[in-house]
């Protein structure tokens, strides 16, 4: 096997493929998520899931010439886009051969645009959702293994129609991710006849969201849809609603679903109700598995998502025989998908040492990985019901 890989970098060498001298021993890549902000809570588990894969592809001694991988973390605030960039610039800096991440659409695009274009680099988003991002120009850089809002709000307007909801009021956080996920369940709840009462943003980080409450209690709705943050303004807005009695019931769009929301609101969550990306594969279940293992919860929003990013960029830098942006972000639609052996969790370095004898394969993951259109996830969703003061899973979509 490792008279083969030797073979095959010299070939590459030869053809001008790899770096002069053989490959780098180190590949470093950055893990560029919200560690502060708004989603604060879910980073930590994302950040882990993409390190896991890291680690198992280190360990497994496969990657071109026995690389060892290397994260290195970094903040974008979720909604700071001057933090966000400064970051990904910095890892620019470090050397780093991809980019996990980032988290948030509006701090994903800026990234994109200011940093992965100008430098060439390869990005693949676990949690980046916003319909805006599949048509923006990426040069073939940018991926993402969650599926677009566009779909969300099909899915959405299938559970409340399901719950019998027959008016929502709607509320979004003030940014690109917050409008395109309302603008999404909004065009798709009243193509099922429902109707939506008011559609009104609300800014993060505010002490007091009465004001906003009353609004949309005035315009009134069967329950209220937040479409915003867990940890900031979605958050405030659910607590106000409860405290003035103008909504008891809300609708929980992926970025409302943490372990935190219903912790931090208590008992007068229960029976909201919503959905977020996820996956009843077999990959999923290992997954969860290895992650409870180390110690966190593989279950938590994103993680699985992270965990599939960060493989994709090592199996495509293997297909490419190269660390090299340029060189392997072509072959990342080929490890995601069919033909090929399907690889799950815990198999990347199989997976390492089929593409380096020349065969394909089909990466599932922890997510069941589909790749279409503009490098985006075909998408599955985990529905999601509020008992006992916990995010239930009710059925898959």
């Amino acid at each position: 096997m490792k008279k083969l890989m030797m073979a095959t970098a010299a070939l590459a060498l030869t053809a001008g493929t790899a770096y002069a001298g053989g490959h780098a021993k180190e590949v470093k890549l950055g893990v560029l998520f919200g560690f502060t902000g708004p989603i604060e809570s879910l980073a930590p588990a994302m950040a882990s899931g993409a390190e896991l894969a890291m680690e198992e592809v280190t360990k497994s001694g496969m990657l071109l010439d026995s690389a060892t991988v290397t994260p290195i973390r970094a903040d974008t605030g979720c909604i700071d886009n001057g933090l966000a960039v400064a970051n990904g610039e910095k890892l620019i800096a470090e050397g780093v051969n991809g980019i996990v991440g980032g988290d948030c659409s509006g701090v994903t695009g800026a990234i994109l645009q200011n940093v992965a274009i100008p430098n060439g680099m390869v990005m693949i988003s676990p949690s980046a959702t916003s319909p805006g991002l599949s048509s923006m120009e990426d040069n073939g850089l940018f991926f993402r293994t969650s599926p677009s809002d566009a779909r969300e709000g099909q899915v959405m307007a299938e559970i409340l129609q399901e719950h019998d909801v027959k008016s929502i009021a709607l509320t979004y956080t003030n940014n690109d991710f917050g409008k395109g996920l309302a603008d999404a369940i909004q065009t798709s709840f009243e193509a099922l006849g429902g109707e939506v009462t008011i559609v009104a943003a609300h800014e993060d980080g505010k002490g007091d969201y009465s004001a906003e409450v009353a609004s949309l209690a005035s315009a009134g709705g069967d329950i209220l849809v937040v479409a915003g943050y867990l940890d900031q303004g979605g958050l405030g807005i659910i607590q106000s609603s409860l405290d003035s009695g103008a909504f008891d019931t809300f609708g929980l769009p992926g970025g409302m679903i943490g372990d935190s929301l219903p912790k931090n609101v208590g008992p007068d969550l229960d029976g909201s109700y919503g959905q977020i990306a996820g996956s009843d594969s077999e990959g999923a279940a290992i997954f969860a598995e290895q992650a409870k293992a180390l110690g966190f919860d593989g279950t938590s929003a994103y993680a699985s998502e992270s965990y599939d990013a960060a493989a994709l960029i090592m199996l495509a830098m293997q297909a490419a025989n190269s660390t090299d942006p340029a060189e392997y972000g072509a072959k990342i639609m080929d490890v995601a998908n069919a033909p090929g052996e399907v690889i799950n969790p815990g198999e990347l370095g199989k997976a390492l040492e089929l593409i380096a004898a020349g065969k394909d394969v089909d990466f599932q993951g922890a997510t069941g990985v589909e790749l279409i259109g503009p490098g985006e996830s075909a998408g599955s969703y985990r529905e999601i019901l509020v008992k006992d003061g916990m995010n239930t899973t009710v059925k898959f979509r």
